[in-house]
């Protein structure tokens, strides 16, 4: 019987990935089953999504070390940095000392990532590809960390967003949209980005989903074919650069002569955390808006 409910309690602990002491086990991004012998306490981000992640897990207070650019919340930026896309500081990581490592399956360097992996860090590959591995990110990542009840309200919250954004505007009349994710080149998203089902769940399509690469160069030729009914991009705080003013030269644009050129915030619409939800809102509204008028 003892045997039992120590099983018992066991279970509940992997589960609910908060009793000390017991083990926790998840399976990462790539597949990879991530086990620990109890829930982490000393954490280190290797991407500004994996940390806004895992704030918003209720673990903010176990991170010990973060990638460059990883500016929210605010906490964040006082914390040691480990380096970023350009390349890791390992040696710095392993001073840390973390019992967990969040890495980012395409935005860090595959060798340093096996290289964590071969001196036995134990490391949790993050990768969301679609809105709901945003709520199911937190909610492992809260196993990991012992903040189980904190990361599942979060997702909670999240897919309850999610589900009123989709209920309002995913059946209305579809609208067409270029979205623009840099200028010189210019370049945009297909349809297997993440910004592409934010548009989806707006009602609106990609007139670049066929691209073969998540972000592609795409000539003005193209975009004046596709004729888009809105032309959004992405705004960076602090640059002042008018975008719109190279598309306005083209009035015969359906875009530009009804006047649906549009910004969103272009960091928070294109990390895959909690905080799109809010860009999604704005981007919703600009689609709306052309498609009532």
């Amino acid at each position: 019987m003892q045997a039992i409910c120590r099983s018992f309690v066991a279970l509940v602990c992997v589960v609910g990935g908060a009793c000390a002491g017991q083990p926790v086990v998840v399976e990462d991004d790539a597949g990879r089953e991530v086990r620990l012998s109890s829930p982490a306490t000393r954490i280190v981000s290797l991407a500004p999504h994996a940390t806004e992640l895992l704030f918003a897990a209720g673990a903010g207070d176990r991170v010990v070390g973060v990638s460059e650019f990883s500016n929210f919340p605010p906490l964040a930026a006082e914390l040691p940095t480990v380096g970023g896309g350009a390349g890791l500081d390992l040696e710095k990581i392993i001073a840390l000392q973390p019992d967990l490592v969040v890495g980012w399956q395409s935005g860090n360097a595959r060798a340093q990532l096996e290289r964590l992996d071969a001196l036995g860090l134990n490391v949790f590959l993050s990768e969301p590809q679609n809105i709901e591995a945003i709520a199911t990110s937190l909610e492992r990542l809260g196993m990991l960390a012992g903040t189980a009840v904190q990361a599942t309200k979060a997702a909670r919250e999240f897919r309850s967003g999610v589900e009123r954004l989709r209920g309002e505007y995913a059946e209305r009349r579809r609208v067409r949209v270029f979205y623009q994710i840099w200028q010189r080149p210019l370049m945009t998203i297909n349809g297997q980005h993440m910004i592409s089902a934010w548009l989806g769940l707006c009602g609106a399509d990609n007139v670049f989903a066929d691209l073969p690469d998540l972000a592609s160069v795409v000539d003005l030729e193209a975009v004046l074919n596709a004729d888009p009914d809105v032309l959004m991009a992405g705004r960076f705080e602090g640059k002042s650069e008018r975008w719109d003013e190279v598309w306005r030269r083209w009035p015969q644009l359906r875009a530009v002569s009804g006047n649906h050129l549009y910004t969103v915030p272009a960091e928070t619409m294109e990390r895959h955390t909690p905080r799109a939800l809010s860009a999604a809102r704005e981007l919703c509204e600009h689609i709306d808006k052309a498609r009532r008028e």
